[in-house]
């Protein structure tokens, strides 16, 4: 089955209100159009402080939405939990479970920018420990009993949809990361493949009598602009992806490699590392018929593109792709 998802992590933010607010109301009319023709999933993130606009609320938005969508996954890749209040994040995400019936998913990551925990008064040092209680809370929260909480007994309402909680993974690219997703019995979900860590997790489910699985990007993915002219656009917007990578890139840390980490300062570093791509109609087709249980990632507003120009990408994509590979809804 063919899978396509729009990505929206609303970087590049204009500093004019009026075109901030019109950026954000565009991503949510992208994930309703995108709901009404076929795609798999909306995902959005979650990043704090950035200079580029980087959603920093990503329950926010995907509340919205699941109010404006009725088929479509909704997921946050990841959801920094360490910088939550246990008790609040699991009524939020139930709630959204509940406006969605289901269709939320998330990855529960620890986080590892500083400047994240100082802003949202969270422990740093002690991020580790905080994310083990705000899983372990989480978990009793959306169960149906009392818990004690602080010296309280407390029941968490309302309860999520679904059952026995939403659908979420343990993030991280180390082995404490894979310690701790086998510990609590949880999927475990490498940023990138590694069948060392994999095989690692394995072992820790072993140890703890639980059951799980990996979910990992394969090793060439990519995040996609659709257009018939690709060389013109690299000229275009490329620029816009290199406004997305100069972000991330600032954040990197010493021993810390990174997903999607692109070295090089200009846009045909970024090209050729092959993270980015604009691609024609056709080889897109191309692609799904080698490999129709790809996941073809849409990143229409990487950066700030045009939103003119993001709309043509998202069309484009379902007139000339999609439309060929999948039996769409009825509307």
């Amino acid at each position: 089955m063919t899978t396509t998802s729009l990505r929206l992590n609303m970087t590049g933010a204009e500093k004019d209100p009026e075109q901030r607010a019109l950026r954000y109301r565009t991503a949510i009319d992208m994930a309703a159009y995108a709901d009404r023709h076929g795609f798999t999933y909306v995902n959005v993130e979650e990043h704090h402080c950035a200079e580029n606009g980087w959603l920093p609320s990503p329950l926010t938005m995907a509340a919205a939405i699941a109010a404006r969508t009725d088929n479509i996954n909704i997921g946050v890749m990841a959801l920094l939990v360490s910088l939550y209040d246990p008790v609040r994040l699991a009524e939020d995400i139930a709630v959204i479970d509940l406006l969605s019936k289901g269709r939320l998913s998330f990855i529960a990551g620890l986080g590892y920018r500083k400047l994240e925990f100082q802003a949202l008064n969270k422990p740093f040092e002690d991020r580790g420990a905080w994310m083990d209680h705000v899983l372990e809370t989480l978990l009793k929260a959306w169960g149906n009993e009392p818990f004690e909480y602080r010296g309280e007994l407390i029941n968490v309402t309302p309860k999520p949809y679904s059952q026995p909680h939403p659908a979420f993974m343990v993030g991280g690219m180390s082995r404490p990361a894979a310690r701790r997703a086998a510990r609590f019995g949880l999927p475990f979900s490498p940023p990138t493949q590694n069948d060392e860590l994999e095989a690692y997790y394995h072992q820790q489910l072993k140890k703890h009598g639980k059951q799980g699985f990996v979910v990992a990007p394969p090793a060439d993915f990519s995040l996609i602009f659709v257009d018939p002219d690709p060389e013109a656009a690299w000229a275009e917007i490329g620029p816009c992806f290199l406004n997305e990578v100069q972000e991330y890139n600032s954040w990197s840390m010493s021993g810390l490699v990174r997903p999607m980490e692109t070295q090089g300062t200009g846009v045909e570093a970024i090209r050729a590392s092959g993270q980015y791509e604009i691609l024609t109609p056709d080889v897109c087709r191309q692609r799904l018929h080698d490999d129709p249980e790809r996941n073809m990632v849409l990143h229409p507003l990487a950066g700030g593109i045009p939103i003119d120009r993001a709309w043509q990408c998202i069309q484009l994509y379902t007139e000339s792709v999609l439309n060929q590979f999948c039996e769409l809804p009825d509307t």
